[in-house]
């Protein structure tokens, strides 16, 4: 019988479709692969291509010839970072605003080819330091209300360019999906008198069946209510609202708990499309005792319908210690 669960930390719904329940193999990727060249002479994020992207705002190693990672604004930005953030009311309740912000790119690897599995640690180092000096950056801005990172693996998560790129942008407003996520976290605070990840993560060890892999600062974990097949949190050990936070000790554990996380896809799943989103408190709530940053990681393995669309709540046609279990057995190659 299919079953509803419910999302203790967003109170959504998600339905767990037993009876259309796939087995985790049924998931391996079926598109046929390609081989990528490690260097595409028009691709403008391929190492000696420098100049065929914007001027890039710093790199790492800093200043060095050869990089690891580079940043740059994003040549075709959802917003721009000239002007103000005023907002004007038009007839009524009709508002509009200034679309101020930054949008850059963090372009992962000088290698066209450079996905994470294939990183070493010290590139996906590289990686998450670029990630943390740009969030702390652009949220010193005073126009910035809130700070989203994200990664597109693959078409069907809306990637647009091959070379493998993470994307940051710096919004002047607090989206409500945000804040709806935030109130929550409030609400089972003033209820229970502590954070509702916390209490996630604590559970879940106990429990053990949904997780993945725990590490000295992370678990990586299936949710109990997972929206979708092999939808994984990496939720930090210790309390923090904010991604800008992050202690230098965290990042490195960090890169190598995600490139694990992301290798046990790869491997076990045949390369799937997906996307990361780095979900944290907006800037100015740093030290919320209620809400608790963490990495929302979704493969693209099923599409969203008219369901979905009208219910605002998801179907799963997976089980998610079934998932758990499945990346755990997956080996990762030497």
């Amino acid at each position: 019988m299919p079953e509803l669960r419910q999302n203790v930390a967003t109170r959504e719904w998600v339905i767990i479709s037993t009876e259309r329940a796939k087995r985790p193999e049924d998931f391996k990727n079926k598109k046929v692969k390609k081989d990528v060249p490690s260097h595409i002479d028009s691709c403008p994020f391929c190492t000696g291509n420098e100049t065929l992207t914007p001027p890039e705002l710093f790199r790492i190693p800093d200043n060095a010839p050869s990089w690891s990672v580079r940043v740059t604004p994003n040549k075709f930005a959802a917003l721009t970072d000239v002007g103000n953030k005023d907002v004007w009311k038009l007839n009524g309740i009709m508002s509009k605003a200034n679309g101020v912000g930054h949008h850059d790119v963090i372009i992962d690897s000088p290698r066209h080819n450079g996905y994470i599995p294939t990183l070493t640690s010290t590139d996906m180092n590289n990686l998450f330091s670029a990630y943390v000096r740009r969030f702390k950056e652009v949220s010193q801005d005073p126009r910035t209300e809130h700070v989203i990172i994200f990664k597109n693996h693959g078409k069907n998560a809306g990637t647009s360019l091959e070379h493998p790129h993470t994307q940051i942008v710096a919004l002047p407003v607090v989206p409500s999906h945000v804040r709806q996520r935030i109130e929550e976290a409030m609400q089972y605070y003033d209820s229970h008198g502590q954070c509702v990840f916390c209490t996630i993560r604590d559970e879940e060890l106990k429990l053990s069946d949904r997780v993945i892999h725990d590490s000295e600062h992370f678990t990586a974990l299936v949710p109990y209510a997972a929206y979708s097949p092999f939808n994984i949190w990496v939720i930090p050990k210790r309390h923090a609202a904010s991604f800008g936070d992050i202690s230098q000790n965290e990042i490195s554990d960090l890169a190598k708990i995600m490139k694990i996380i992301i290798s046990k896809l790869h491997f076990g799943l045949d390369d799937p499309d997906y996307n990361y989103i780095i979900r944290t408190v907006p800037v100015g709530g740093c030290n919320s005792k209620y809400f608790h940053w963490y990495i929302d990681i979704v493969p693209r393995l099923t599409k969203m319908a008219g369901f979905e669309l009208g219910t605002g709540m998801f179907i799963n046609v997976s089980l998610p210690e079934e998932n758990a279990a499945f990346l755990r057995s997956v080996k990762i190659p030497d």
